[in-house]
């Protein structure tokens, strides 16, 4: 691990950045929601049943049980199976479909935009995420994200961390893996990127599973970079 960046002739040329988590608060933005709209159910312990029917979910598509499947659908697959779960039977159609955007519009850390327009003076700056791309695109509006480019699961047809996601990136900029670094708050993200050659940046978000999150920060494992946020990282990259 570095916390200062490599010589200036190694530097990459484009960021690509995951979404959940790493640039946007989803537990504290779907906690206030659900607790919002009186359920009778905690809002934060709702938000991390939601997320966790997440990889399951992407697996079955992996597995042929589900064709290619956009991240909304398996949001709501999700959202139906855990409002059974909770014994919440008070949401109608139109209430669940409206629940189910609140994906869309997912709050920035206060870091994210501001981090992102200083990298953007220097590196091309693109979302890489699971989200589909209407998704990610009213995310951004909604937070203000300046990306250059939004790629998506949906364009490479592969979820993370599938390596098409990671080379598809780089065949769309036409670049080598090492020219593209992967900024991600998720190790297992960092590790599938590193293995197609790609370069590293963790970012901390202790708080990304909320105030009482059981989710250690990695130790040491092997990236180019870690910052404490995206400003941070602006800054070891010389923004």
């Amino acid at each position: 691990m570095s916390t200062q960046p490599r010589a200036q002739s190694a530097m990459p040329r484009v960021l690509a950045f995951d979404v959940f988590g790493t640039v946007v608060d989803w537990f504290g933005t779907i906690a206030r929601e659900v607790d919002a709209l009186g359920l009778g159910v905690n809002g934060g312990e709702f938000a991390l049943a939601w997320r966790a029917g997440y990889a399951p979910a992407m697996d079955r598509v992996r597995k042929g049980e589900l064709g290619w499947t956009r991240i909304d659908a398996l949001h709501r697959m999700i959202l139906d199976d855990i409002l059974e779960r909770f014994g919440i039977d008070t949401l109608d159609e139109s209430a669940r479909r409206a629940l189910n955007l609140v994906w869309h519009r997912l709050d920035a850390w206060p870091d994210s935009a501001s981090g992102l327009a200083r990298l953007r003076s220097r590196f091309t700056v693109c979302a890489l995420s699971n989200g589909n791309l209407s998704l990610l695109a009213d995310m951004a509006r909604h937070a203000g994200l300046p990306w250059d480019l939004i790629l998506s699961a949906e364009v490479f047809r592969h979820y993370k961390p599938d390596p098409e996601t990671y080379l598809g990136v780089c065949d769309v900029f036409d670049i080598a893996p090492g020219q593209m670094m992967m900024v991600a708050a998720h190790e297992s993200d960092l590790a599938a990127a590193r293995a197609c050659g790609c370069r590293t940046a963790f970012v901390e978000r202790p708080l990304e599973y909320g105030p009482d999150s059981k989710h250690p920060l990695p130790a040491d494992a092997g990236f180019d970079l870690r910052a404490r946020s995206i400003e941070h990282l602006a800054e070891l990259l010389g923004c």
